[in-house]
C-alpha cells in the first residue's frame, strides 16, 4: 500500500525563495534586500486645527522614521495647513511614510515631490564681525541679508536651497559662528502641477452644484 501524499518526491517539490529565521518563518527576499536611503520630500495637506502636527510628528516617532526637517504653515485656504517633511530612508521606508500618513484623519492629501521641485529654506546665522569688510563679502556672495549688527558681532538671513544654506554656513564659519537657526525645507510642485491636493471624483448633479464653492476655491 502507497503512503504518504501525492505528488512528486520531496527532492522534486519547488522550494521558495529566502532562509528562515530562528523561530522557522521564512523571510521573504525582497523584504530583507538591502535599499540605499535617499532625501525626499513628502507634502501633506491637512486639517487647520489643533493637534495635527503632534499627531504627525508622533506618527514619525512610533515608526522611526529619519526626519531631516519637519516644517507646517497655512495654506491659501485658511481651514488648511501644509507640512512639509524631508525625509532620508530607503524606498520601502519612503513608502511607508506616505501610507501611514494617509491614514490619519486630519490628512486631506499626501505626495511625494519630483526632484526638481522648488525647495526652499531660511537661515539666520550670526557670526563674529572682527573684519567687517570680508564678512560683508561673503554675505553679498550668497545674496545674505544683514538683518542685526553689533561691535562684536553680525546677523544675516539667508534664503534658498539646503546646499546653498549649507555652503554659506561653511564660508561663514572661517569668521567664527556664534548661533544658527534653521526654518527646514518648504517646497512646492512646479508650474501648474499641485503640490498635494485632494482627488477628485465624480459628482451626481445636485452634488456638484452645492460643492461649487468650495471647489472653485480649491482651484485657485
Amino acid at each position: 500500500m502507497k503512503r504518504g501524499l501525492e505528488g512528486p518526491p520531496p527532492e522534486e517539490r519547488p522550494t521558495p525563495a529566502g532562509r528562515r529565521n530562528k523561530q522557522g518563518i521564512r523571510i521573504d527576499p525582497e523584504v530583507e534586500a538591502t535599499h540605499e536611503p535617499r532625501r525626499t520630500v513628502i507634502s501633506a495637506l491637512v486639517e487647520h486645527e489643533p493637534g495635527v502636527l503632534s499627531d504627525v510628528s508622533g506618527l514619525f516617532s512610533r515608526r522611526q522614521f529619519n526626519i531631516e526637517s519637519l516644517t507646517v504653515g497655512p495654506t491659501e485656504d485658511e481651514d488648511r495647513a501644509r507640512i512639509t517633511i524631508v525625509v532620508e530612508e530607503p524606498d520601502p521606508g519612503i513608502d511607508q511614510v506616505e501610507k501611514q500618513l494617509r491614514k490619519l484623519v486630519p490628512v486631506i492629501a499626501v505626495r511625494e515631490l519630483e526632484p526638481d521641485a522648488m525647495r526652499r529654506e531660511l537661515a539666520l546665522v550670526k557670526v563674529a564681525a572682527a573684519d567687517p569688510a570680508a564678512v560683508s563679502a561673503v554675505a553679498d556672495m550668497y545674496d545674505a541679508t544683514a538683518v542685526d549688527s553689533s561691535p562684536e558681532t553680525a546677523t544675516f538671513e539667508i534664503t534658498g536651497s539646503r546646499q546653498k544654506i549649507e555652503a554659506a554656513v561653511e564660508t561663514f564659519s572661517q569668521f567664527g559662528i556664534r548661533e544658527i537657526s534653521r526654518t527646514g525645507t518648504t517646497a512646492l510642485a512646479r508650474g501648474t502641477d499641485r503640490t498635494a491636493a485632494p482627488e477628485t471624483t465624480a459628482q451626481p448633479a445636485d452634488e456638484a452644484t452645492h460643492n461649487e464653492t468650495y471647489q472653485t476655491a480649491d482651484d485657485d
